[in-house]
């Protein structure tokens, strides 16, 4: 199942609907992960505005979560190859995410900044004190998420407050999917529709159950928390007008156009 947070033209209020085969999308009460009720409205996807599929209580993220991600930032940066001994999770702001199809803005005095296409869980149940035999119990389903940063930044700052969490840095969307299936999916990013990554998605260091039963050994994951899970590969330089496009496959493709502010 695909659920859709959209709008209707000329207004303002965000709508919650399950997305058929056909396109149409039926627009529910309530949040998909809640109690929630069908209703007798239905919009074609065409004629409506996707937005966010969610605003998170908590955003989290994995970093370093890719070997060959790892290897080549320590290039890139000329740092020692460190791979982490255990899943260590960070933090996102909620005000750098954007839909689809919206643009980032490459913030004035910016000069490297690139693209990081990664898988999101979305947290469906609450989690405290879980296994990893119990952890994707807890989860309701699957987004794409671009972690876009600015290189320079991460590198001379004491945090991430800018170099990841700068308006508009945080494209998530189109839609969450609930049956996605890890199994052979691979991540592909293109620039100007050229492929510039392509990655086993699933090839990552810590794996999902891994990460929420650590995290839940401190914390409580909530519905409607979401983890982004890291990227591999290495990101060009992003200029203004590329086009930047994450696809996963069986969940579909996250588009975001690039603009100097």
């Amino acid at each position: 199942m695909r659920w859709l947070r959209f709008s209707l033209p000329g207004q303002d209020i965000l709508r919650y609907g399950l997305l058929d085969d056909e396109d149409r999308i039926t627009e529910i009460q309530g949040a998909p992960w809640e109690t929630y009720a069908k209703t007798a409205s239905r919009h074609a996807l065409a004629d409506v505005k996707t937005e966010v599929p969610l605003i998170p209580r908590t955003f989290y993220a994995a970093g370093l979560n890719y070997v060959k991600h790892i290897r080549e930032y320590a290039a890139q940066t000329g740092k020692e190859i460190n791979v982490p001994a255990q899943a260590d999770i960070g933090y996102r702001a909620v005000n750098a995410l954007i839909a689809d199809g919206e643009d980032v803005i490459i913030p004035v005095g910016a000069t490297q900044v690139e693209y990081e296409g990664e898988l999101v869980v979305v947290i469906g149940k609450r989690a405290r004190h879980v296994s990893k035999e119990e952890a994707l119990q807890c989860v309701f389903g699957y987004t794409i998420g671009n972690d876009v940063s600015e290189r320079v930044w991460q590198a001379s700052d004491r945090t991430f407050w800018r170099c990841k969490n700068s308006d508009t840095f945080k494209p998530m969307g189109p839609w969450i999917d609930t049956e996605f299936d890890l199994s052979g999916a691979e991540t592909v990013v293109s620039v100007n529709d050229a492929v510039t990554t392509r990655f086993d998605t699933g090839d990552m260091l810590f794996d999902i159950p891994t990460f929420i039963s650590r995290m839940s050994q401190n914390l409580t994951l909530y519905p409607g928390d979401v983890i982004w899970m890291g990227t591999d590969g290495h990101s060009p330089h992003l200029r203004d007008g590329d086009r930047v496009r994450v696809e996963i496959t069986g969940l579909g493709a996250l588009q975001n156009r690039f603009v100097r502010a």
